[in-house]
């Protein structure tokens, strides 16, 4: 297992984009699945209904959660917070910022009565809410440390299955078109066999949301013992592909009946993966160009003669 890590968590080390701006809501979320049994419960008050709690004494929260005042403060700690009053202050702070967003109607689940208006606005509203929060959380201290190791990398193999295997392949494709190695891999025993011949210098990639996919997890930790730079995108920062990984970068990606995890960690993925490709294409940024406009005109022959802007390109001669 690496020695040293570096991650996004409750507690900010490394720092988020903006901690002022951070969700808590966002937090207790990624790090439910990590909490004691008593302590899920009062995370289950708090996000069932925030802006209520930022109102009530921990006294009936506890009561409501069935479980201790004391039991209510660990969990505050758990999350990042000194305390019960941090907490009600940052809950009040979120639930103010949601009211100026307007979101409260459109930040519900799909229900079976929605028409489609109404499905179009909750879509549009929860991925662009899932980017939001996102890039609020991200800590951007992680992703550089990524992006030095990548743009560094003489290999880099992703290691993705399920609706990260399309995040993976989509990460694979835009380092390979500025001239970096890098491969994508969905199959468990490629995977395992490709990380088995990784390399100190090289970095692995491993993109699970909930973080606890075995396909993924554990050809992430033979390249981690094989010495290879190990990542872990995940949406819970305290889940097992964390424990073998050097950085772990978090998305921010709400889960509801309709928009499963497939959907709904694809949006926050790509966001992370957009700012790692940029990240590289500027440490190489010369060769970066040229490689982007080499393989823009590999494939010119291949569109319509249509411009993007609708109007009709020159016709070629000579050809």
């Amino acid at each position: 297992m690496p020695s040293e890590k570096s991650a996004t968590t409750a507690s900010g080390a490394g720092g988020p984009a903006d901690p002022s701006e951070s969700s808590p809501l966002v937090r207790i979320r990624s790090l439910l699945p990590g909490l004691a049994r008593a302590e899920q419960r009062v995370a289950k008050v708090v996000l069932d209904e925030p802006a209520a709690v930022a109102h009530r004494s921990i006294t009936e929260v506890a009561d409501a959660a069935g479980t201790s005042e004391t039991t209510v403060t660990r969990f505050c700690k758990a999350i990042g917070v000194s305390g019960y009053p941090e907490l009600r202050i940052a809950l009040a702070a979120d639930t103010a910022r949601s009211a100026a967003r307007s979101d409260r109607d459109l930040g519900g689940d799909i229900t079976p009565s929605d028409d489609l208006r109404q499905v179009v606005a909750k879509v549009a509203f929860a991925d662009a809410r899932a980017v939001e929060e996102t890039a609020e959380q991200l800590d951007a201290e992680v992703l550089g440390r990524v992006v030095d190791a990548v743009a560094r990398a003489g290999r880099v193999d992703v290691y993705g299955v399920g609706a990260s295997a399309f995040v993976a392949s989509d990460l694979q494709q835009k380092l390979h078109r500025i001239g970096r190695v890098c491969f994508a891999w969905s199959d468990t025993h490629i995977a395992l066999t490709s990380a088995a011949v990784l390399q100190p210098g090289d970095v692995a990639i491993g993109i699970s949301h909930t973080g606890a996919t075995v396909d993924t997890v554990e050809p992430l930790r033979v390249a981690a013992e094989r010495g290879a730079t190990t990542v872990a995108l995940t949406n819970f920062p305290r889940s097992p592909i964390s424990e073998v990984a050097d950085h772990v970068l978090t998305t921010a990606a709400r889960e509801t009946t309709f928009r499963s995890g497939a959907m709904a960690s694809r949006i926050a993925q790509l966001t992370v993966i957009d700012c790692l490709f940029i990240g590289v294409a500027q440490r190489h940024l010369d060769t970066a160009r040229a490689a982007l406009a080499a393989t823009y005109d590999a494939v010119g022959g291949h569109r319509l003669g249509v411009r993007p802007d609708g109007r009709r390109r020159p016709r070629e001669t000579g050809r």
